[in-house]
């Protein structure tokens, strides 16, 4: 058996890409990590080092064109500000379900393209790490449910039935999420979430603030936090 993980180099895929190396070997793993024209570079520099320090390969694909024409806050010639909240205080305030960091069907086009990917590197599995806070209030309708079955339903057939998709996350939550990464020892000190490019990971944006409080629910710090307040 041999894998291949979507890989962004955040907390939810790095977990993923280490659960996949304990159960089939650095080996037997392929990361894919996809630019789609996000504002920085930060969360390509972390899967690389991240890649690396798992000696797993990693392959890098540019598709920020097809994201050219989306006004999504993530992207860098949009005109959107990044929200300044939680995720649920988000979905709480605003009309839409929707988020504006949703960047439109995104998972769609990375396991889509992972499945041609995959095949031709001879793996029989794609994991993902959309998770159950992603799903909820269809605040990323791409990480719902529903839209897994139907991808691992159209991909298995598609191939040939030979690659199937897994989203292990897909009904926990962020804490749970980081207890398995505390367990699996990820070096989370390696990884990006912020939405933001500063020189350290801002704590105000919705991945930051759920970040933190996920470290936070497991009696521990995330060490990006240690690192902005001048710890060691």
């Amino acid at each position: 058996m041999k894998a291949l993980v979507l890989f962004s180099g955040g907390l939810d895929s790095a977990t993923c890409l280490a659960m996949a190396v304990q159960k089939y070997g650095a080996k037997q793993v392929v990361a894919l990590s996809v630019s789609y024209g996000q504002k920085h570079n930060k969360e390509l520099e972390a899967a690389r080092n991240v890649a690396n320090y798992y000696q797993v390969e990693l392959i890098e694909l540019n598709l920020s064109k097809i994201f050219s024409y989306s006004n999504c806050s993530l992207l860098s010639h949009s005109s959107k500000e990044i929200p300044r909240h939680s995720y649920a205080e988000q979905l709480a305030e605003q009309k839409e379900e929707i988020l504006s960091t949703y960047v439109p069907f995104r998972n769609g086009l990375f396991l889509s393209t992972a499945t041609s990917i995959a095949l031709s590197k001879d793996c029989n599995i794609i994991f993902y790490g959309a998770h159950g806070d992603d799903a909820a209030g269809n605040a990323y309708p791409d990480c719902s449910p529903a839209f897994h079955k139907a991808m691992n339903t159209a991909i298995y057939e598609g191939s040939g039935r030979q690659v199937r998709v897994e989203a292990p996350f897909l009904g926990l939550h962020k804490k749970e999420i980081v207890k398995r990464g505390l367990d699996l020892n990820v070096p989370y000190e390696l990884t990006w979430s912020c939405y933001e490019g500063g020189e350290h990971s801002c704590g105000q944006c919705g991945t930051c603030i759920d970040r933190e409080k996920a470290f936070e629910e497991n009696n521990s710090i995330d060490p990006l936090v240690i690192v902005r307040r001048g710890g060691n």
